[in-house]
């Protein structure tokens, strides 16, 4: 069981192409501070139809993207 278990079912439930979540909406999801094993995660997330388009370190964000999107 990953810690980002719970991040993942979010992701997949989403609708549309992109969405965006800051640093702290991805800690109150998977109870977790976001870490280094988080660049891990990226990779869980391909077979689920998703990917990390995006991580800005300065406005601390996640930008997700359907996998195959350009």
């Amino acid at each position: 069981m990953s810690r980002y278990d719970a991040l993942r079912k979010y992701v997949s439930a989403q609708n549309g192409d992109t969405f965006k979540l800051s640093y702290e909406e991805i800690e109150k999801i998977t109870g977790h501070p976001l870490d280094h094993s988080f660049l891990n995660f990226k990779k869980e997330l391909l077979p689920f139809g998703w990917q990390v388009k995006k991580i800005s370190m300065k406005e601390e964000t996640v930008l997700f993207e359907r996998a195959g999107k350009q």
